[in-house]
């Protein structure tokens, strides 16, 4: 089997592609290295080329026909919540011209299997202790919007020429699989946090007088490495005999559903990836000072606007369809985030 990654050299991306060699698939990665590095592939084929680009469907086509390619895992994208405010124009031609870019080159190639890199973003800000599939999208943000627009699109390919298309809701996505393939960037928590803690600065949490617990906001961590084991799970879903009827609600359950995932559909097409067990920011916090004996005594800001509470996924539909489970906790988290930090490198620019 030949897989075709766009975005592989990234954080989640590299994790992917590493998992798929070790499992002896042919692997070609799509990747403009804005965020990531060609030293990740492993020696994978690199194809230097931004999705979006005017070029890029024919690209594309020509490198899924060259390499024979069998199925796409779709990572490549934009993904700052703020910056996509700032610039939603932007995030819509990146985002979701990648999206088209991509589709149009494997129809016309004839590739059928794809993986696409969603995110619990699509939900908004819901107020329940759990999240589920069934639940409306609602983004309150261009990031989230461009998400579930490429949900959309993936089930209009379905419908139009039998793209086999499932999306993976990612939830918070923090540690290493291995110490050099840590997060580069620091746009999450635990990185956020270790960042400060270097430069002898005090990490700050934004709002304590939430209605959880302890009063921080409450968050479902997944360990990297879970969750790139899930994409080689959706590979095999995809695989199974029953792919045939896969994303066949037709017109008109996808014209009544708004493009959700609809009950009509042979099997479902959309799942949380998560642990559905939530972090209060403080918890997270404090498992980094245990991990890494650092005093973490933190800095009191006021609340950022938008950030809901508490969100969790309810991961047990992936579990019963894809046999996938989380395996890795906070503390497995939070110890291989700090192992990939000394190791570096990091902080790329973003």
């Amino acid at each position: 089997m030949t897989v075709l990654v766009t975005g592989g050299a990234g954080y989640i991306g590299a994790h992917v592609v590493r998992l798929l060699q070790r499992q002896g698939a042919d692997v070609v990665v799509v990747d403009d290295l804005s965020t990531g590095t060609a030293e990740r592939l492993g020696g994978a084929p690199l194809v230097r080329l931004d999705v979006a680009a005017a070029e890029a469907p024919g690209v594309l086509r020509a490198t899924m026909e060259e390499h024979q390619v069998d199925a796409v895992i779709h990572f490549a994208a934009r993904k700052q919540v703020g910056e996509s405010v700032a610039r939603p124009a932007w995030y819509y031609q990146q985002n979701i011209g990648g999206m088209a870019n991509l589709l149009e080159a494997m129809e016309g190639a004839g590739v059928r299997r794809l993986v696409f890199s969603s995110s619990a973003a699509v939900y908004g800000q819901p107020d329940v202790p759990q999240v589920t599939e069934e639940m409306a999208g609602r983004p309150i943000n261009p990031y989230g919007q461009t998400k579930l627009v490429g949900e959309w699109l993936g089930r209009a390919a379905a419908a139009a020429w039998g793209c086999e298309f499932v999306a993976l809701r990612y939830f918070n996505v923090a540690g290493a699989g291995w110490p050099d393939l840590g997060d580069p960037a620091c746009l999450n928590l635990v990185t956020m946090v270790l960042d400060r803690l270097e430069r002898g600065e005090q990490p700050r949490l934004f709002g304590d007088d939430y209605p959880t617990p302890d009063g921080t906001c409450i968050r479902d961590y997944i360990h990297v490495l879970d969750l790139a084991e899930a994409h080689l799970a959706a590979l095999d879903y995809l695989d199974r005999p029953a792919a045939e009827a896969l994303n066949r609600p037709l017109v008109e359950a996808f014209e009544t559903t708004g493009g959700q995932p609809s009950k009509a559909a042979a099997r479902p097409d959309a799942f949380n990836v998560g642990t559905g067990t939530g972090s209060s920011v403080r918890e997270v916090i404090d498992e980094i000072g245990r991990a890494s004996g650092l005093d973490v005594t933190t800095r009191l800001e006021p609340r950022r606007p938008g950030d809901p509470a508490l969100l969790v996924g309810d991961a047990s539909l992936i579990g019963r369809e894809f046999g996938w489970r989380a395996r890795h906790g906070l503390p497995e988290i939070i110890s291989s985030a700090w192992e990939a930090w000394q190791a570096g490198p990091r902080r790329i620019p973003v």
